[in-house]
């Protein structure tokens, strides 16, 4: 897949929208490599930023494994590649205990749904899964194309290359707080992190990049903050996408937190789609 360097992760652009649709197509002009829609979203609303654009790669980040069947889902896939032009990307994921019902063993939870998309004919190539920990790393450079990490760091950019190895795609996704008041971009960054914090997939991930207790609670340290989330200018936000492709990451997914439907950010960080000086 030609993903470029930095894509955007968003759901808003995927609700088809007329303001959506319109700024799906402005991100494609704009040069973004990638779309990737954020929460659970179905195959549909995927098509939604398909059918406003004509070049970009459009992914599912994530598309929750225990919403849907495996056959229909490789059914929608296909159709979506076969209508625009091979552009679409299925993103997967094992959600969340406290946010399923009978959640229980994640991990055979999306061997058995990988087993249902092989059988279904969907190809290996285009599809990723949601990684943090090293199994589900592992299952994503045999049974998919790669990774889509999502609330991570550098360090667990470099963590995933190795497990990966060299071939497997990896797709972090960075929080990007665009503003040059430290103080403002803690706030706006706390008030999206509160529900991860809720999240042990998460909290148990973040503990092994070094983030005790004391970072995890009450909102979050300034410590996690700073340590999560690009809070800054276009060249902070340009040196936190440059240190994930240093530690191996293929292409950066950036998560704008000012607004839901950020355009002006977008604009703003366009240059980061060829690297800034």
């Amino acid at each position: 897949m030609e993903l470029g360097r930095v894509g955007i992760w968003n759901r808003v652009v995927a609700e088809g929208r007329p303001d959506s649709a319109e700024a799906a197509a402005e991100l494609e002009e704009l040069g973004y490599g990638a779309v990737w829609i954020g929460g659970s979203p179905p195959v549909s609303m995927a098509e939604n930023v398909l059918a406003a654009t004509e070049r970009i790669v459009v992914g599912t980040s994530i598309l929750n494994i225990w919403q849907h069947e495996p056959a229909d889902v490789a059914a929608q896939s296909q159709a979506a590649n076969e209508k625009y032009n091979d552009r679409f990307v299925l993103g997967l994921g094992a959600s969340h205990g406290p946010a399923v019902a009978n959640y229980a063993k994640p991990l055979s939870k999306m061997r058995e749904f990988l087993a249902g998309l092989e059988a279904a004919g969907h190809p290996r190539e285009k599809r990723v899964l949601a990684a943090l920990g090293p199994k589900m790393l592992e299952l994503s450079a045999t049974e998919a194309a790669g990774a889509v990490p999502y609330l991570t760091t550098p360090e667990h950019t470099a963590r995933a290359r190795d497990i990966l190895g060299a071939g497997p795609l990896l797709v972090p996704e960075l929080k990007v707080a665009l503003t040059n008041d430290p103080a403002e971009g803690r706030e706006i960054a706390r008030e999206h992190l509160s529900i991860y914090l809720k999240l042990p997939n998460y909290v148990n991930n973040l503990r092994t990049l070094g983030f005790d207790e004391a970072d995890l609670t009450d909102g979050g340290s300034d410590r996690f903050v700073n340590g999560t989330v690009a809070i800054g200018d276009e060249n902070v936000v340009d040196e936190w996408v440059q240190r994930h492709l240093d530690a191996g990451a293929d292409h950066v997914a950036i998560q704008v937190l000012n607004d839901p439907l950020p355009r002006a950010e977008w604009r703003a960080l366009a240059g980061l789609t060829e690297g800034r000086p």
